[in-house]
């Protein structure tokens, strides 16, 4: 064994360069349409974080989810000024940082964990979780990622909450390598007061998404959100005979900001923290709390844990989809630094009228990046952007059609999907009644990220 050189941070919990723990309380509500919106708790308790509220004596009434990604050692820095010195090398400094992960996890004992980042390369690192997660009662599912790069997932839901419905394994094949991980479970308590012995159906995903190291692989994350959207939509049609609630958890390597929030949004999920708090989609409320510290030292809110109820209208998914990547498309070109006539000009350079034709379109995706490389855009891909800029569907795109669908989208997506939805549930689903999830709280830890301060400065 290598001489003990870098011995662990004095941090009572975690050293503060891992990344945050996020762990959400959710309870069971059935409410009629006409009802108002989901009810939303802000107090916070950290004493009792992860740890389902109790309502009656000995029947939980909510369940928890706690997302945290972990850093394996292969990735976690040692020394500053040498790359190579990694904590996989050290096996005491790993050993004790990770069974302090592990203390932590078992004391809060959320009913669901969602691990990124597991050490899947050191079979005593996966043994160390898998070992003592399930001699207190979790049931495990690992996953490694593609092509032996060493880290992947964990999910574990506690026996005395679940049922295990059905398994599957997502697999990207990417240039990422990256997975995700689908659980279909059967809440073994009625999680409703209200009505009866009601056992809900719940999917759950886990999943992390690729690091955006240049813009280019925004569409490689676009799409990852996408596989795991279409399969979600296959999966409850051949599995269940009525749509499930649906939680995704994970590190998703982006903010509010970026393109997969606004998609995720654009079909009806919601992000657990932002509603807990009351915080909205806007730029203002954009980095009221963050969860990573990158390897550029940045930080930012990247892990969500995302819930969609049944009853939340959603757009279309190509639809939705083809939203994402046209609001990709104009933040390459402001990238570019066009302005909104420039960037028209661009693409209607082989037309001489003011329109848009399809030949120019796809000329202008190339010198953007979005095509001409083995993890950008396919040709039906950019056929199904092309139909859903051309509005009128007359062959070309105008001025008024590139302001709407590309230049002022990503501004009123969201919006007008809201607004949407509230019209849709106010005249379809009048005496529908609706079982779902609510937002109890959400918290971060530690607690001062949830102030939008990392716990170094």
């Amino acid at each position: 064994m290598r001489p003990f050189l870098y011995p662990p941070p004095p941090h009572p919990h975690f050293p503060p360069s891992l990344l945050l723990i996020f762990t959400l309380f959710i309870s069971s509500t059935s409410r009629r349409a006409t009802a108002t919106s989901q009810m939303v708790s802000s107090a916070v308790d950290s004493e009792s974080a992860g740890v389902p509220r109790i309502e009656t004596p000995g029947a939980p009434s909510s369940i928890s989810c706690t997302t945290f990604n972990i850093l394996a050692p292969i990735y976690k820095h040692l020394d500053c000024e040498n790359d190579s010195v990694r904590e996989s090398d050290y096996r005491d400094i790993w050993l004790d940082r990770n069974q302090r992960i592990l203390d932590w996890l078992l004391k809060e004992r959320s009913s669901i964990i969602c691990l990124q980042e597991l050490w899947v390369g050191n079979d005593e690192f996966g043994s160390m979780y898998l070992t003592q997660l399930k001699s207190a009662g979790y049931v495990n599912f690992k996953l490694a990622r593609t092509n032996n790069r060493g880290d992947g997932l964990l999910t574990s839901v506690h026996q005395d909450y679940f049922k295990v419905i059905n398994h599957r394994e997502l697999l990207f094949n990417d240039f990422g390598d990256r997975v995700a991980q689908l659980l279909h479970v059967l809440s073994l308590v009625p999680l409703s007061q209200n009505l009866g012995d009601l056992h809900q159906e719940i999917i759950i995903v886990n999943t992390h998404l690729l690091f955006p190291h240049d813009s280019s692989l925004s569409v490689t994350r676009i799409h990852e959100a996408y596989k795991i959207l279409m399969y979600l939509e296959r999966y409850q049609r051949d599995n269940t005979s009525s749509p499930a609630t649906v939680i995704l958890c994970g590190d998703w390597n982006g903010s509010k900001r970026g393109h997969v929030y606004k998609f995720l949004r654009s079909q009806g999920f919601e992000s657990s923290y932002d509603v807990a708090h009351n915080y909205s989609d806007s730029d203002d409320d954009a980095h009221k709390w963050v969860s990573h510290r990158n390897h550029r030292g940045n930080i930012c809110g990247v892990d969500f844990i995302w819930l969609l109820n049944p009853d939340k209208i959603r757009n279309p998914l190509k639809n939705s989809w083809a939203d994402a990547v046209l609001g990709l498309v104009k933040y390459q070109l402001q990238k570019a630094l066009l302005d909104k006539r420039g960037a028209f000009a661009l693409f209607k350079v082989d037309s001489h009228g003011d329109l848009v034709t399809y030949s120019g379109f796809y000329e202008a995706l190339r010198q953007i990046n979005l095509i001409g490389h083995p993890y950008g855009l396919s040709p039906e891909e950019v056929k199904d952007l092309w139909k859903q800029a051309d509005v009128d569907g007359n062959g070309v795109i105008d001025y008024d059609e590139f302001q709407h669908k590309i230049w002022n989208l990503s501004k009123h997506m969201i919006e007008e999907f809201r607004q949407e939805s509230e019209r849709k549930l106010g005249l379809d689903k009048l005496e529908k009644e609706a079982i779902g999830l609510k937002v109890e709280n959400a918290v971060f830890y530690p607690r001062c990220v949830e102030e939008g301060t990392w716990p170094e400065d």
